[in-house]
């Protein structure tokens, strides 16, 4: 062995020692706790969609698809209105019997209070209406037939009267209303006058269809009032349900409450012609009474058709009755329109009186009879939503 071969005790280079890592650093240097998430938390792998995995959206830049779409678009508007018009008397009577649900459901309310299931108190209802429009019937045929021969009998006295009165005879001859008279009554007018009767006849036959066909709805509406409200309260967003809902209910309220306050009207039409009648000595007063408070709750028409029937009713009797009705219902129902409604539904439904003649004008005027029923619960509602929803938002501005 040679020196070489044994390293000189001044070559040993001793190991150097390695430092001790910090705390940091060993805290550092620990590994990571395995992952103990719960399974719930553990993002699951995205499902695939039952009927397959969407496709990439269509290119809505390209101009022939936009045009074709555009035409579509247009085309499928120009059908919806066509289908809106030719279905507009059928959705009259919907509208007209969703109104009736809503005014009556207070009743049907009432009897469920009472502990009655809502189907026996929506047949309770609807068979005390039924009862009450067969009542006004049967009330206005008999003195409609039995007065109405009496006039055509009597017919002939009249023009005799009228013929004897020096101011009467004057006007025939200085308006020649004879020969015009003469004139009219040709065949051209006969052929008109057929042609009205068939035409009066098909009114007939459409209004009894048009009647049944509102009180049918009117059952169905209020049996499923409370399904009807909540599909109706599911379509708004959650966070502001509560106060659509809320506000609807004092809407509904409101609608009931025009309805009471319309047969109080009606019911005082009734006794203002009972009391007419048993005045001036006229048959069926009763029988007139109840025809006058039915025909009454017809918005705007109603009341002039009772005033005609008790009118015609008089002149049967006596000229002198005749005009004495006459007079009698054009003063009322000035009375009525302006002073007795407006005060019935401001103290009802909580509207001014100007609101309330003004909104049955312009509801006349602009959808007719239509107009008449909702102007004042639609002037009712306008009100309340002003009152708690935009007053409100313009406060906070």
């Amino acid at each position: 062995m040679t020196a070489d071969d044994h390293p000189s005790q001044g070559d040993e280079q001793p190991e150097t020692a390695q430092p001790l890592p910090s705390a940091e650093a060993a805290a550092d240097a620990v590994p990571p706790p395995p992952d103990t998430a719960p399974a719930a938390e553990v993002e699951a792998p995205p499902r695939t969609p039952r009927f397959g995995a969407p496709g990439k959206s269509l290119n809505w830049r390209n101009p022939f698809l936009t045009g074709f779409l555009g035409g579509l678009g247009l085309v499928l508007a120009y059908a919806c209105f066509v289908g809106l018009r030719n279905a507009s008397s059928i959705l009259v009577l919907i509208f007209i019997a969703l109104f009736l649900a809503i005014g009556l459901n207070p009743a049907v309310m009432r009897l469920r209070s009472f502990g009655l299931p809502r189907g026996l108190a929506v047949a309770v209802v609807a068979l005390t209406v039924v009862l009450l429009l067969c009542g006004g019937v049967l009330a206005l045929i008999p003195p409609l037939v039995t007065q109405t021969g009496a006039l055509i009998h009597n017919l002939p006295d009249y023009i005799e009267s009228l013929q004897r009165n020096r101011t009467i005879n004057d006007l025939v001859e200085r308006y020649d209303l004879v020969d015009k008279l003469r004139n009219s009554l040709d065949a051209g007018t006969v052929g008109n006058a057929v042609g009205g009767v068939v035409g009066g006849a098909k009114l007939l036959f459409g209004t009894i269809f048009s009647g049944l066909t509102v009180l049918v709805l009117t059952i169905y509406f209020m049996a499923a009032f409370d399904r009807i409200k909540d599909a109706g309260y599911a379509l708004v967003p959650a966070s502001r349900r509560d106060r659509v809902r809320l506000l609807t209910d004092e809407i509904l309220t409101k609608v009931g409450a025009y309805m009471v306050g319309a047969l109080a009207i009606a019911v005082l039409a009734g006794l203002s012609t009972f009391a007419l009648a048993i005045t001036i000595d006229l048959r069926y007063p009763f029988a007139l009474a109840v025809a006058v408070a039915v025909l009454d709750l017809i918005p705007q028409i109603g009341a002039t058709l009772g005033a005609v029937i008790v009118s015609l009713v008089g002149l049967a009797d006596s000229l002198t009755s005749g005009i004495v009705c006459i007079v009698f219902f054009i003063v009322y129902q000035q009375v009525e329109n302006y002073l007795i409604y407006p005060n019935v539904m401001r103290r009802s439904v909580e509207v001014s009186d100007v609101a309330a003649v003004t909104a049955a004008l312009l509801g006349v005027a602009l959808f007719g009879v239509i107009g008449a029923l909702i102007a004042i619960p639609l002037v009712a509602a306008v009100q309340l939503i002003v009152r708690e929803v935009v007053n409100p938002s313009m406060e906070q501005r």
